[in-house]
Protein backbone atom coordinates (compact mmCIF):
# COMPACT_ATOMS: atom_id res chain seq x y z
CA UNK A 1 0.00 0.00 0.00
CA UNK A 2 0.97 3.50 -0.81
CA UNK A 3 1.99 6.00 1.54
CA UNK A 4 -0.11 8.49 -0.28
CA UNK A 5 -3.43 6.57 1.45
CA UNK A 6 -2.24 6.41 5.20
CA UNK A 7 -4.74 8.99 6.23
CA UNK A 8 -3.43 9.28 9.79
CA UNK A 9 -0.09 10.74 8.77
CA UNK A 10 -0.55 12.39 5.76
CA UNK A 11 -3.34 14.60 7.78
CA UNK A 12 -0.67 15.53 10.24
CA UNK A 13 1.50 17.04 7.61
CA UNK A 14 -1.10 18.78 6.30
CA UNK A 15 -2.30 20.02 10.09
CA UNK A 16 1.73 21.09 10.30
CA UNK A 17 2.08 22.55 6.93
CA UNK A 18 -1.47 24.42 8.11
CA UNK A 19 -0.50 25.58 11.80
CA UNK A 20 3.09 26.57 9.67
CA UNK A 21 1.29 29.24 7.74
CA UNK A 22 -0.38 30.44 10.70
CA UNK A 23 -4.00 28.92 9.99
CA UNK A 24 -5.93 26.21 11.52
CA UNK A 25 -9.49 25.76 9.75
CA UNK A 26 -11.07 24.48 13.09
CA UNK A 27 -10.84 27.96 14.33
CA UNK A 28 -13.76 30.21 14.81
CA UNK A 29 -11.71 33.09 13.84
CA UNK A 30 -10.58 31.77 10.87
CA UNK A 31 -14.53 31.22 9.75
CA UNK A 32 -15.44 35.19 11.02
CA UNK A 33 -12.16 36.55 9.14
CA UNK A 34 -13.72 34.22 5.93
CA UNK A 35 -17.07 35.58 6.65
CA UNK A 36 -16.09 39.01 6.58
CA UNK A 37 -14.27 39.18 3.28
CA UNK A 38 -17.76 37.45 1.86
CA UNK A 39 -20.04 39.84 3.40
CA UNK A 40 -17.84 42.84 2.11
CA UNK A 41 -17.32 41.40 -1.31
CA UNK A 42 -21.80 40.82 -0.92
CA UNK A 43 -21.44 44.48 -0.22
CA UNK A 44 -19.45 45.81 -2.62
CA UNK A 45 -21.35 43.48 -5.33
CA UNK A 46 -24.56 45.06 -3.92
CA UNK A 47 -23.40 48.83 -4.18
CA UNK A 48 -22.05 47.67 -8.00
CA UNK A 49 -25.48 47.29 -9.27
CA UNK A 50 -26.74 50.62 -7.15
CA UNK A 51 -23.92 52.32 -8.93
CA UNK A 52 -24.73 50.52 -12.48
CA UNK A 53 -28.68 51.55 -11.97
CA UNK A 54 -27.75 55.25 -11.10
CA UNK A 55 -25.38 55.08 -14.65
CA UNK A 56 -28.00 53.51 -16.63
CA UNK A 57 -30.86 56.24 -15.32
CA UNK A 58 -28.40 58.99 -16.27
CA UNK A 59 -27.27 57.78 -19.51
CA UNK A 60 -31.13 57.25 -20.39
CA UNK A 61 -31.89 60.82 -19.06
CA UNK A 62 -29.25 62.48 -21.36
CA UNK A 63 -30.63 60.37 -24.18
CA UNK A 64 -34.36 61.23 -23.69
CA UNK A 65 -33.98 64.66 -22.60
CA UNK A 66 -30.69 66.52 -24.03
CA UNK A 67 -31.75 67.00 -27.56
CA UNK A 68 -28.85 67.57 -30.46
CA UNK A 69 -28.13 71.23 -30.60
CA UNK A 70 -29.95 73.34 -33.35
CA UNK A 71 -29.02 76.99 -35.07
CA UNK A 72 -31.84 78.01 -32.85
CA UNK A 73 -31.22 76.22 -29.85
CA UNK A 74 -28.00 75.39 -29.24
CA UNK A 75 -28.21 74.97 -25.60
CA UNK A 76 -29.90 72.71 -23.90
CA UNK A 77 -31.96 73.36 -20.82
CA UNK A 78 -30.13 74.18 -17.56
CA UNK A 79 -32.66 72.10 -15.59
CA UNK A 80 -32.18 69.25 -17.83
CA UNK A 81 -28.01 69.19 -16.98
CA UNK A 82 -28.22 70.16 -13.39
CA UNK A 83 -30.65 67.10 -13.09
CA UNK A 84 -28.01 64.82 -15.49
CA UNK A 85 -25.26 66.35 -12.80
CA UNK A 86 -27.28 65.54 -9.72
CA UNK A 87 -27.59 61.87 -11.29
CA UNK A 88 -23.61 61.80 -12.05
CA UNK A 89 -23.07 63.10 -8.77
CA UNK A 90 -25.11 60.20 -7.13
CA UNK A 91 -23.06 57.86 -9.14
CA UNK A 92 -19.65 58.92 -8.24
CA UNK A 93 -20.56 58.53 -4.80
CA UNK A 94 -21.75 55.07 -4.68
CA UNK A 95 -19.02 54.08 -6.63
CA UNK A 96 -16.77 55.82 -4.14
CA UNK A 97 -18.38 53.63 -1.46
CA UNK A 98 -18.02 50.45 -3.05
CA UNK A 99 -14.58 51.40 -2.93
CA UNK A 100 -14.17 52.29 0.88
CA UNK A 101 -15.95 48.52 1.59
CA UNK A 102 -13.57 46.54 -0.76
CA UNK A 103 -10.49 48.11 1.16
CA UNK A 104 -11.85 48.10 4.87
CA UNK A 105 -9.21 46.88 7.10
CA UNK A 106 -9.36 43.74 8.84
CA UNK A 107 -7.66 42.97 11.97
CA UNK A 108 -3.87 41.45 11.36
CA UNK A 109 -3.88 37.70 12.19
CA UNK A 110 -0.36 37.93 13.62
CA UNK A 111 0.34 36.46 16.96
CA UNK A 112 0.38 40.17 18.79
CA UNK A 113 -2.46 41.12 17.74
CA UNK A 114 -3.87 37.17 19.06
CA UNK A 115 -2.09 37.89 22.18
CA UNK A 116 -3.63 41.40 22.96
CA UNK A 117 -6.88 41.35 21.50
CA UNK A 118 -10.13 39.16 21.48
CA UNK A 119 -9.82 38.06 17.87
CA UNK A 120 -13.07 36.28 17.79
CA UNK A 121 -15.18 38.87 19.73
CA UNK A 122 -13.61 41.50 17.52
CA UNK A 123 -14.34 39.98 14.35
CA UNK A 124 -17.98 38.69 15.65
CA UNK A 125 -18.47 42.86 16.30
CA UNK A 126 -17.40 43.00 12.59
CA UNK A 127 -19.52 40.65 11.02
CA UNK A 128 -22.64 42.61 13.09
CA UNK A 129 -21.50 46.38 11.60
CA UNK A 130 -21.08 44.04 8.45
CA UNK A 131 -24.71 43.26 8.57
CA UNK A 132 -25.84 46.48 8.69
CA UNK A 133 -23.59 47.42 6.36
CA UNK A 134 -25.04 44.60 3.64
CA UNK A 135 -28.99 45.52 4.78
CA UNK A 136 -27.79 49.59 3.80
CA UNK A 137 -26.26 48.54 0.33
CA UNK A 138 -29.65 46.21 -0.70
CA UNK A 139 -31.98 48.93 0.62
CA UNK A 140 -30.24 51.66 -1.65
CA UNK A 141 -29.62 48.92 -4.28
CA UNK A 142 -33.39 48.72 -4.56
CA UNK A 143 -33.95 52.33 -4.38
CA UNK A 144 -31.78 52.49 -7.78
CA UNK A 145 -31.90 49.22 -9.82
CA UNK A 146 -34.31 49.91 -12.55
CA UNK A 147 -35.88 53.09 -11.41
CA UNK A 148 -36.32 55.56 -13.93
CA UNK A 149 -34.74 59.25 -13.71
CA UNK A 150 -37.59 61.08 -12.61
CA UNK A 151 -37.74 58.41 -9.74
CA UNK A 152 -34.49 58.85 -8.97
CA UNK A 153 -34.42 62.47 -8.60
CA UNK A 154 -37.78 62.93 -6.61
CA UNK A 155 -35.96 60.34 -4.31
CA UNK A 156 -32.72 62.02 -4.09
CA UNK A 157 -32.95 63.30 -1.00
CA UNK A 158 -33.19 59.32 0.51
CA UNK A 159 -30.60 58.47 -1.65
CA UNK A 160 -28.12 61.08 0.18
CA UNK A 161 -29.48 59.69 3.48
CA UNK A 162 -28.68 56.48 2.46
CA UNK A 163 -25.28 57.30 1.40
CA UNK A 164 -24.31 59.26 4.24
CA UNK A 165 -25.70 56.31 6.61
CA UNK A 166 -23.56 53.72 4.57
CA UNK A 167 -20.02 56.22 4.97
CA UNK A 168 -21.50 56.28 8.47
CA UNK A 169 -21.26 52.77 9.37
CA UNK A 170 -17.99 52.52 7.22
CA UNK A 171 -16.44 55.21 9.81
CA UNK A 172 -17.52 53.05 12.87
CA UNK A 173 -16.10 50.43 11.58
CA UNK A 174 -12.76 51.19 10.80
CA UNK A 175 -12.78 53.28 14.45
CA UNK A 176 -13.71 50.23 15.92
CA UNK A 177 -10.54 48.83 14.54
CA UNK A 178 -8.36 51.19 15.91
Amino acid sequence: MSRFYEAGPLAQVGINLFYGYGYNFYRQENQLRADDQRVRQMACSLLSRARAGLDQAESRYRRENIPPPTRANPFPDPAVIANALVLERLGREVGRLEGLVRHQPVPENDRMAQRYRQEAATLATLAEKDAVLVGQAELLRSMVEDASADTILAGKSEIETGIAAITTTLRDRQTFLL
